[in-house]
């Protein structure tokens, strides 16, 4: 089996409600899509995140990509190396769409699913976590603490989730007084607040003393750095998780050394692939960390690979991030839903998605009228 053609489309599908973060506001998430066809006819999707930049560097792989055989996934991991010292996260983001299409292709010669390919499904129901944002708050209505923590109520009623992350702000006592509502109204879901890292050390430390006895299953990204968390994290006590100060394998071993984390958020599009995060999931286990996955906006290629993975994944035992709720619709023909905070891991071969042809190009027509929806 050898790749014959490349296609790759940027694409924006809007959410449902505005998505806020302590740095952003979003009202949408750009993918890219990539189509690998092969020379018996079959077809393989990846998709990844950062839109038209990452599109560029799958583009300038082309040359490399026809004749590739998909199966050589260690060989394209040492052919990309230096993809991510180049270009960062794109670079990662690039490499991860390219593997998941070979994956797919590989399922589907085979008939295997993604799961039995990389180590045997483990169970076919993945436990998600909602993620709450100010953006569910109803126009009209005052953003107080109460505010928030009724919005959180109603998003647990709507999908039954067992766990929630709210996204912080600039504001760490403000977002004290959020946590505290929200443990009030819900004493027992799993919490988890995310500032991605905005937070000074100190007001991560008086924050972190406050939210200690409110039992989070772990404060993620208080602050910004190694350094950082290992001070909060030895003044404290909280357990800490992060998807920004270890994001490549690089950095897990200044991180134990520090004592910096409990918990690392995996993503397939962030670490360069699937193959990247089962390697990460090794040294957690090894070092008695947990693992968990991010979620950056996925649609349903990508939805599909990381249900997968986490049902081939034993170290990953927390409810996988996602805000797959949110989407006001999917690219692929037969969308994911969330029933008693679980999604079904899906069982066809590859990564068992269709892809809607004409909805794929009707969202590639938004991103070429408006840009990528990301900073």
């Amino acid at each position: 089996m050898k790749i014959v053609d490349v296609k790759i489309w940027t694409i924006n599908v809007p959410y449902t409600t505005p998505f806020q973060t302590s740095f952003d506001r979003r009202t949408g998430t750009t993918r890219t899509v990539l189509r690998l066809t092969t020379d018996n006819g079959l077809i393989g999707w990846g998709e990844s995140f950062r839109g038209r930049p990452t599109a560029a560097i799958i583009e300038r792989s082309r040359d490399m990509l026809i004749g590739w055989n998909p199966y050589d996934v260690e060989k394209l991991r040492l052919q990309l190396d230096m993809t991510p010292f180049f270009y960062g996260y794109v670079g990662y983001a690039a490499m991860a769409a390219i593997e998941m299409a070979c994956y797919d292709l590989m399922g589907k010669e085979t008939g295997k699913s993604l799961a039995e390919l990389t180590g045997g499904m483990l169970t076919d129901k993945i436990k998600v976590t909602g993620v709450v944002t100010p953006g569910l708050v109803p126009p009209g209505v005052a953003h107080t603490p109460d505010a928030l923590a009724e919005a959180a109520a109603l998003l647990r009623e709507q999908h039954g989730f067992s766990a929630l992350k709210l996204k912080g702000s600039r504001d760490a006592q403000a977002d004290v007084q959020r946590v505290r509502a929200v443990r009030r109204l819900l004493p027992d879901v799993g919490l988890r607040i995310d500032p991605n890292a905005v937070w000074s050390v100190p007001e991560s430390i008086l924050a972190a003393q406050q939210l200690l006895p409110l039992g989070l299953e772990y404060l993620e990204d208080p602050c910004k750095g190694l350094e950082g968390m290992a001070r909060v994290r030895a003044t404290v006590g909280i357990p800490l998780c992060t998807n920004m100060c270890v994001v490549r394998l690089e950095d897990f071993a200044p991180a134990m050394r520090l004592g910096a984390v409990d918990v690392i958020h995996g993503d397939v599009h962030k670490w360069g692939g699937i193959s990247a995060v089962k390697r990460l999931a090794a040294l957690c286990d090894a070092f008695g960390i947990g693992l968990n996955l991010h979620s950056g906006g996925e649609l349903g290629i990508s939805t599909a690979c990381h249900l997968q993975l986490a049902a081939s994944t034993p170290e990953i035992r927390h409810a996988i991030d996602t805000v797959y709720y949110l989407m006001a619709d999917d690219i692929i023909t037969q969308p994911f839903t969330i029933e008693n905070g679980k999604m079904t891991v899906p069982t066809g071969p590859g990564l068992g998605i269709e892809v809607d042809l004409q909805k794929l190009e009707h969202y590639a027509a938004a991103n070429a009228a408006d840009g990528d929806l990301v900073k």
